[in-house]
């Protein structure tokens, strides 16, 4: 079966007064219909701008440099912008991680959802309405037909995230891209939220990509997991056995660093140093200068390191039995 998504040596740039910010580069996946991606990595890693150039939504001075991008079938690299709008919303679909920012703080809920779906064909108010109350049901919002006259202040955080996901849903897209969409939540409203998209994913073959730095969510919800570190994937697999036994040292200090893993009464664990400027990469392995593993070697460009089921990219990986 032909993947939903396709995606080959991905590379998005921003060209700057400084220079060139290489934040992807030579991203390499593709995704199944109904499978939950996980992709994680640290502040500046570049998950979320992969996220944008899969919907096209990288603007100036950012450009997509390279690779390709097929959906479907479709490759979207170069795509006339009148044809990217009619599959993003529709077939593609994005949840931000404010919710609060891409609400519109003077038209109702009702409204703004109506103007989604009449976005993308001839549909009358009143029945933009009603698919607008069963989605909002659909997500766990109760009196979902009243609350469509309400105005975004009128809800609470996680109520937002909700509203925002169901309007992701209103189409019935192929894909949801999720930028983090829990981070400001509290425990309880994330749990919720990460069954109910657990759920619709398995209930109507929507696949999704989950962006965000927080292994123990990605680990309750992901088929499979993406580690990236300075625009590059370091490493990929079966979200159950990466996170148990990862092969790339990056992997197992964003596993170390967890208040989990630590302790009481001990320090917690960090990846020592900082994560390197995209305009100054250092040569070979962009891990190498904070890896307890970095030697001459990684000076050069680390190698893939691969199962059938299992990548990283590295030049001294983790031994799988340890």
């Amino acid at each position: 079966m032909t993947a939903l998504l396709e995606v080959r040596d991905l590379r998005t740039h921003f060209l700057t007064r400084a220079g060139v910010v290489k934040a992807v580069e030579g991203v390499t996946f593709a995704l199944d219909r109904g499978e939950i991606l996980g992709l994680v990595g640290e502040s500046g890693s570049g998950k979320s701008v992969t996220g944008f150039s899969l919907i096209g939504l990288v603007d100036p001075p950012g450009r997509i440099a390279g690779g390709s991008i097929r959906f479907d079938g479709q490759e979207l690299v170069g795509l006339p912008p009148a044809r990217m709008r009619a599959i993003r919303g529709r077939r593609i679909a994005m949840v931000f991680q404010d919710p609060a920012a891409t609400l519109n703080p003077v038209l109702t809920i009702g409204r703004q959802m109506a103007l989604a779906v009449q976005a993308h064909g001839r549909t009358t108010e009143a029945a933009a309405r009603d698919l607008a109350a069963r989605t909002l049901a659909r997500v766990g919002i109760p009196d979902a037909a009243a609350r469509l006259d309400a105005y975004p202040h009128e809800f609470s955080g996680g109520m937002r995230q909700r509203v925002a996901i169901a309007t992701a849903l209103l189409h019935g897209p192929d894909l949801i891209i999720a930028d983090e969409p829990t981070t400001a939540l509290d425990v309880s409203i994330q749990a919720q939220i990460l069954t109910e998209m657990k759920a619709l994913a398995r209930e109507t073959g929507t696949a999704l990509i989950w962006i965000s730095h927080d292994l123990a969510t990605v680990s309750s919800l992901a088929d499979r997991v993406m580690v990236m570190y300075a625009g590059r994937i370091v490493e990929s697999g079966p979200v159950a056995a990466t996170l148990r036994a990862p092969r790339h040292p990056y992997t197992r200090g964003l596993l170390d660093s967890l208040p989990a893993m630590a302790r009481p009464g001990e320090r917690l664990n960090q990846i020592p140093g900082t994560t390197p400027s995209l305009l100054s990469l250092p040569s070979g392995c962009p891990f190498r200068p904070r890896c307890p593993r970095g030697d001459a070697a990684c000076a050069a460009d680390p190698p893939v390191v691969a199962t059938p089921d299992r990548m990283a990219l590295c030049h001294h990986p983790l031994d799988l039995a340890a």
